[in-house]
């Protein structure tokens, strides 16, 4: 496939999130290069989330310490997606799933991949009419939950979006508490607290 090839997927992948994952899940990519994807779209997403920065600079304060540097800002980012291929391949086989490992992994980058072309979109707004870059990022919002919940459903073979999108935001709640727990035991607190 040529780069171009993978942009018109991605963007065909927006209003058929299923059938696009599918399509990428017959490229045949094994769990090592799923890991790679997964990697370079973090790096990717790193190096736009630092120009972005640099066109609208947010003061470390409002970012917090953990994003005050691009490599920390890394690190946070590759830390949650990998939180998600496990959420997304354990919750979904408890749940009666049948997706594999390594196509979670794909799962997450794919998504990924698509959000980073929003990414660029929000870069080029801000460049040319900021005020659209705004309305992107609520765009965004609702992008991710629409991708995450039928990606899920093409991972794991299930034919009801409804019940998945209820069991992603269930599960998004119950990570988020339990980090929150776990980071206040080892002295994490969020920024003011």
């Amino acid at each position: 496939m040529t780069f171009g090839d993978i942009l018109r997927l991605g963007v065909s992948s927006i209003p058929n999130p299923q059938q696009g994952l599918r399509a990428v899940f017959s490229l045949g990519l094994g769990r090592a290069e799923a890991w790679q994807a997964l990697i370079l779209m973090v790096v990717v997403s790193t190096l736009l989330g630092e120009a972005t920065a640099a066109l609208l600079p947010v003061s470390a304060s409002i970012a917090g310490p953990l994003l005050a540097t691009p490599l920390l800002a890394f690190v946070v980012q590759l830390c949650l997606l990998v939180v998600a291929v496990f959420a997304i391949f354990w919750i979904g086989r408890a749940m009666g799933g049948t997706g594999a490992f390594e196509d979670a992994v794909l799962t997450v980058a794919w998504l990924q991949f698509i959000l980073v072309m929003l990414q660029l979109a929000q870069i080029a707004a801000l460049v040319v009419f900021p005020p659209v870059a705004a309305w992107l990022g609520i765009l965004g919002i609702g992008l991710f939950f629409w991708l995450v919940t039928h990606f899920t459903a093409a991972l794991h073979g299930f034919t009801q979006p409804g019940k998945v999108f209820l069991m992603v935001v269930v599960s998004m709640l119950g990570i988020a508490f339990g980090l929150s727990i776990i980071l206040s035991l080892i002295g994490v607190s969020a920024p003011g607290a």
